[in-house]
């Protein structure tokens, strides 16, 4: 039986899913160009290329479960479509009356120019959600705030205290489980119904209350007894480090964001 040390280090060294192997601020630091370009970027080519490129990192660059992969392939241009009729609907008819009017109800009018408009900005949204997700699929928290104090030099008395406060949300889990199972062994189901489960979540607030009290004064307690932020610096246990795989991924992702920047507006008007 092997044993998990919550608090090690999760960078994964993995040679086919690369981004597991980076550092978190490099997986945050190369896609930050592009996501400022897309909020002031317009049109469809230029949103479209940044969603397939942040697609195929993720796809090639994490260890996804094949549900996941198939949300992604098949869930993702259903969304486009979705998005885009829904937020076509909403636009103004006059930015786009002088396209293919597609169906006209009573006054209201939906030309071809208000989808174009609508699958923009769905694109421009999706986009951004999928670079987002370059660090997110393969970052943990843990290893972004070791990444924080250690390359940004971020005061470890903060670093460390964000650290402790997400081991907090998985023993939430657990004693929410602890307490659920506490009140079935009473019987205090509290009936049926949507009102009687209301009633019951209500009631495990107050113990998941006190246990969280509890748990903080044990930590507060633990790291004053150790002397947490006695000293200006700490002796790191595990380092998340920053090496020059992360700079050539930076500057490559950086290379490839400036060419479709420059490039797909020429061929969008060529």
């Amino acid at each position: 039986m092997s044993v998990i040390d919550p608090y090690k280090a999760t960078v994964v060294r993995s040679p086919v899913h690369f981004l597991h192997g980076l550092n978190p601020l490099a997986k945050i630091a190369a896609p930050l160009p592009a996501m400022i370009f897309l909020i002031l970027a317009r049109g469809i080519p230029m949103p479209l290329a940044f969603l397939l490129l942040g697609m195929l990192i993720v796809l090639v660059g994490t260890q996804l479960r094949p549900r996941t992969v198939l949300m992604l392939l098949v869930g993702f241009p259903l969304l486009v479509a979705l998005l885009s009729v829904s937020f076509g609907i909403w636009t103004d008819p006059a930015r786009a009356d002088q396209s293919v009017l597609l169906l006209q109800i009573g006054d209201y009018r939906l030309y071809l120019g208000s989808l174009a408009l609508g699958l923009g900005t769905a694109l421009r949204l999706l986009a951004l959600f999928i670079l987002t997700l370059i660090a997110g699929l393969s970052t943990t928290g843990p290893d972004l705030v070791r990444s924080l104090v250690q390359q940004l030099r971020v005061p470890y008395r903060i670093g460390y205290t964000a650290l402790a406060a997400f081991r907090f949300v998985p023993r939430f889990g657990h004693e929410l489980a602890v307490i659920r199972s506490a009140h079935r062994v009473r019987g205090m189901t509290g009936g049926r119904g949507p009102i009687a489960g209301v009633r019951r979540y209500v009631g495990y607030v107050i113990p998941l209350l006190a246990g969280a009290i509890r748990h903080a004064e044990r930590v507060a307690l633990a790291m004053d007894a150790r002397a947490f932020g006695a000293h200006p610096t700490r002796t790191e246990r595990y380092s998340v480090p920053f090496r020059a795989r992360d700079w050539v991924f930076i500057l490559l992702f950086w290379v490839v964001t400036a060419a479709i920047i420059l490039i797909v507006p020429l061929l969008e008007f060529s």
